[in-house]
């Protein structure tokens, strides 16, 4: 994808007179490149004698919805500043790092004083403070607060949509990019008619382990389908039925697709139907405070990042500020211990606003724990979970433990490869020849991960974080891993013979994804795997209005909420797909009972 940005300073005479004293250039423009999250960030920068004048961003591979804003924002902060001492764009810190890396080296190459320039500020007046009228203020926008505002809109009533970030998404815009759509009418084209709510319902309290909201899982079972032919039809949304349904082991009906271009299309989408709604979206805006008047909620306090104070009055107010995982405070039972790979953005801040007028909360100690991350610096993760199927499923990629033997299925549930990760010592490892490593590859992307990364942590030799390592035999790379290579040489040999049998005897690796044997020729490869989370799975308690209760189960008028906020329906534990389709169902159905409560 392409970005072109030509920005063109506007500063006063006075600010010019300042900045030249500071900057002196020649003129030209000059060009470099850094390292952004998704591989190369090109730089132009054009100087007159004086002044930045323009910054060009050239083809990348940043996230579009997150380090596309960072591309969007940052050179024209830069030029309108005239200074390389600015605040990075919050979320994209590695995008804004790349941006700033290349300036200044261009700065340099110009002939320019990075170190005077990185210490040019421009002073900005205090904004006023401003009072916005809705009839719904949404608080969040990631899956479910967007939902919930293209339904509300829809409905007629003027919407107000805040978010904390300079961009939408939440941690929808970073997930892997698949939903569930049992129900709906593409479901039951794409051949699948006997499913229903109540096996779905059976799948999620075995997935869940019985901890489940029977309430909130009844409201998604039976609305998820007519949201999702809501969500294709009205809201623009795409599902890649060219592609079919994924495979996933804890659905036991086919009722799980992706979103055509993965999370990063549903970002896009999500973007256009907001646009298009007229909703009022206020980025950069965290809510600070309900505001509530006689025992109901009347709306929101929130503040720009120009400082500008709002007042949003709106009697009714529709929280969906996602979890609180990035929040170590708010961390209890397993959590405490997992390896975070979410987004920094989930920090419980509407679980505190909703708390603190008294709303009631359920299975805070709950999270949804996957079996595949690598650590990549301490106590932070990164999932490959798209990319543990592209080995998997067509191609020879077996997990192992440190003892070099395989201790489960490679295609059993996250929950199941968890458990017995934890029982390992929180470790397993996968091992990879040459074409399965490849395949490994082209899946990174999805989840945040770069070529490049993989080539710096190869370089490292098992010497740092993650744990990757290459060697041209299997034993020389299960002892750079830490793994006993000679066991893990029989296992590979014993596989070979289960992919020849057409029979997995030790663990019942579906014969569709053993197809392939370990190649006998290196060089292999060996990746870790960690338990790792982002998704927390208590939250607020809610009427099945999708209305906020209080300790004592009574309603908070005009207080309502969805999505990861909401705890409950799933149960301790979330099968694929199953966090995006909560988050619009119960957006979608909050919208729905918010615009209720307005017209009695």
């Amino acid at each position: 994808m392409k970005f072109k940005l030509s920005v063109i300073s506007a500063l006063t005479a006075l600010s010019l007179a300042s900045v030249a004293q500071a900057a002196t250039y020649n003129a030209g423009t000059y060009t470099a490149v850094a390292k952004g999250n998704g591989g190369d960030v090109p730089v132009s920068v054009t100087f007159s004698s004086d002044a930045i004048q323009k910054i060009e961003v050239g083809q990348n591979k940043e996230t579009p919805g997150i380090g596309s804003v960072a591309i969007e924002i940052l050179p024209k902060t830069i030029v309108d500043k005239q200074s390389l001492g600015v605040n990075g764009v919050s979320g994209a810190s590695i995008t804004s790092k790349a941006i700033l890396a290349a300036v200044a080296a261009c700065v340099k190459q110009a002939g320019g004083n990075v170190e005077a320039l990185s210490k040019v500020q421009k002073t900005q007046a205090a904004a006023p403070a401003q009072t916005v009228n809705a009839d719904i203020a949404i608080v969040g926008a990631g899956a479910a607060g967007q939902t919930a505002a293209i339904r509300a809109s829809e409905l007629g009533k003027k919407v107000v949509l805040l978010e904390k970030m300079p961009f939408a998404g939440g941690a929808a815009a970073v997930n892997g990019g698949t939903v569930v759509i049992q129900g709906s009418k593409i479901q039951k084209d794409a051949g699948v008619k006997d499913d229903s709510p109540a096996i779905m319902t059976e799948d999620y309290i075995k997935n869940g382990h019985n901890l489940n909201d029977r309430r909130m899982l009844a409201l998604y079972v039976n609305n998820v389908g007519p949201m999702v032919d809501w969500a294709t039809t009205y809201a623009g949304m795409k599902l890649n039925t060219k592609a079919g349904f994924t495979n996933e082991a804890e659905h036991s009906k086919p009722r799980v697709m992706r979103w055509v271009d993965g999370a990063q299309g549903a970002t896009r989408y999500f973007k256009a139907a907001v646009a298009k709604s007229g909703t009022k979206l206020l980025l950069g805006t965290p809510a600070k405070e309900l505001i509530v008047k006689d025992g109901k909620v009347v709306g929101v306090k929130a503040q720009g990042s120009d400082g500008t104070v709002y007042t949003i009055n709106a009697p009714a107010v529709i929280l969906t500020t996602g979890g609180f995982g990035a929040n170590k405070d708010m961390l209890s039972g397993n959590l405490k211990n997992a390896l975070y790979y979410g987004v920094k953005s989930s920090n419980g801040e509407g679980h505190q606003m909703a708390m603190k007028i008294g709303a009631k909360t359920q299975m805070m100690d709950l999270g949804k724990i996957y079996p595949n991350g690598m650590e990549v610096a301490p106590g932070i993760a990164k999932s490959t979970i798209w990319s543990n199927k592209a080995a998997f499923e067509d191609n020879s990629g077996i997990m192992v433990n440190k003892a070099g033997k395989r201790v489960i299925s490679e295609l059993d549930t996250n929950h199941n490869i968890k458990n017995e990760e934890v029982k390992q010592g929180g470790k397993l490892f996968i091992l990879m020849d040459e074409p399965s490593y490849q395949a490994f590859l082209t899946k990174l992307s999805i989840t945040g991960i770069s070529k490049e990364d993989m080539d710096k942590w190869l370089a490292q030799d098992g010497k740092g974080y993650p744990i990757v390592v290459k060697a041209d035999t299997i034993e020389a790379v299960a002892n750079k891993a830490g793994v006993n290579g000679a066991e893990l040489a029989k296992t590979v040999a014993k596989y070979n013979g289960y992919v020849k049998a057409g029979k997995d005897a030790d663990f019942n690796r579906p014969a569709k994804f053993m197809k392939k044997q370990v190649a006998a020729v290196g060089p292999y490869y060996i990746v870790e795997q960690q338990p790792r989370f982002a998704t927390t799975m208590g939250g607020v308690v809610t009427n099945d209005k999708l209305n906020v209760v209080d300790k004592n189960n009574k309603p908070i008028p005009g207080l309502f909420a969805a999505g990861e906020l909401v705890g409950g329906a799933m149960g301790d534990d979330s099968p694929p797909g199953g966090n995006m389709a909560w988050a619009m169902t119960s957006g979608k159905l909050a919208a729905e009972q918010a615009v209720n409560s307005l017209n009695k």
